[in-house]
């Protein structure tokens, strides 16, 4: 087992490191969370075990078309202090949001506010939405602080039908104040719809706070889960709207397999409706479920502490070393962007993975983001080879 972070010890809200929980060799140096978080052993052996259910059908009845769906439903709510009643399931951040273009409404002249070097999925549907109906995507550069807060604030007005955003930029973690943006959006009459995907379960969020309108999050990333599966939370006030498919879970009374055939117009109660077909995935669901149980066990608040200490001890090594990197105040915990005056080698990540040392290089910056399996030695080795292969200050 890695040995625990010094700084651990004895600071109320601080993880150990949890490396013992992943399978993850000593000789792997892993920052690359932001790109895919390696799974839990749990997680893996839930995923197994599901697969493995497959080979014995005779064994499946009809409850477990739902149970582990429900559980799941139940523990994401539980996350973001919401009900089950408000959270759909979906494969992908893109589904959800296109769920949500398919139903709010734009005018002529209106605008849709996006962020600059948005995440794609973000900004495709809503362009597609904007040239249909007369309206504009507004894209809010980043104000002189290296945010866009304050360029949205200002933005927002009576020309505002949407603002689809995230809550930290994918590329450097540029953290977003959403319950601001959100309660100027209310002002206006106009709609929130984000994708958590690069911070939910890294990041606390509360949407009695935000009050979004939709907000979707895939699950392979911050909240330790597999590809293709995700949630989406649907504001009370949105979940009579229109599904993207119309399958036969998604309906009233699908419990009863003897009367499937008899058919019903009327949906599953709350956000279930825009529940995806197959969300019953028997090797998928129940990597999910481990994954949020985990993750509710650890708290949000005390991972995003935790990765915040990370990430602040490599910013002052490598601050200290001559690199540029974004004050805590203005990234979320969980994600650090590092930069340097005269820009970054070509093969930096060739070089570092020659070292088992994973990072991404996003634009500019190098983007570090790690987890709860980082130990010391990987913090020192990353520290080390940047000021190696950077030409930074190699003074102790």
């Amino acid at each position: 087992m890695a040995a625990d972070r010094p700084e651990s010890r004895g600071n109320a809200g601080i993880l150990p490191c949890q490396r013992s929980l992943f399978e993850i060799p000593d000789e792997v140096a892993y920052f690359n969370c932001a790109y895919m978080t390696p799974s839990l052993a749990a997680v893996r052996q839930a995923g197994e075990a599901g697969v493995g259910r497959k080979s014995r059908p005779w064994e499946l009845t009809p409850p477990d078309f739902f149970t582990e769906s429900e559980q799941a439903r139940s523990a994401f709510a539980r996350l973001i202090g919401a009900t089950a009643e408000d959270v759909a399931i979906v494969p992908s951040a893109s589904y959800g949001i296109e769920t949500a273009a398919r139903n709010l409404a734009v005018g002529p002249g209106q605008e849709i506010l996006v962020i600059a070097e948005q995440f794609p999925s973000n900004v495709y549907p809503w362009q597609v939405l904007a040239e249909r109906d007369g309206a504009t995507v507004r894209t809010i550069a980043r104000g002189n602080d290296g945010g866009f807060t304050s360029g949205l604030l200002q933005a927002i007005g009576p020309q505002t039908a949407i603002a689809a955003l995230p809550h930290c930029h994918w590329s450097d973690g540029a953290l977003l104040d959403l319950a601001a943006i959100g309660a100027a959006l209310r002002r206006q009459g106009a709609a929130l719809v984000l994708d958590v995907t690069q911070s939910l379960g890294a990041l606390p969020l509360d949407v009695a706070e935000i009050r979004p309108d939709f907000m979707v999050c895939a699950s392979y990333k911050w909240l330790l889960g597999p590809y293709s599966l995700g949630f989406l939370f649907v504001a009370p006030e949105r979940q009579d709207g229109e599904p993207l498919e119309n399958n036969w879970i998604a309906r009233e009374g699908s419990e009863d397999f003897r009367r499937l055939a008899t058919y019903s117009d009327a949906y599953a109660a709350g956000a279930r409706r825009f529940d995806m077909g197959e969300r019953s995935n028997f090797a998928l669901m129940p990597m999910a479920l481990t994954a949020l149980e985990q993750l509710l066990e650890w708290t949000p608040p005390a991972i995003a502490a935790s990765l915040g200490a990370t990430t602040a001890r490599i910013a002052g090594e490598l601050g200290a070393a001559g690199a540029v990197v974004a004050g805590a105040g203005m990234r979320a915990p969980h994600f650090l962007g590092v930069r340097l005056p005269g820009g970054l080698p070509d093969d930096l990540p060739q070089r570092l993975v020659a070292e088992n040392i994973h990072v991404s290089v996003r634009g500019d910056s190098v983007r570090v983001t790690p987890h709860l399996h980082v130990s010391d030695a990987d913090i020192e080795r990353l520290c080390a080879a940047m000021r190696r292969h950077c030409g930074l200050d190699q003074r102790p």
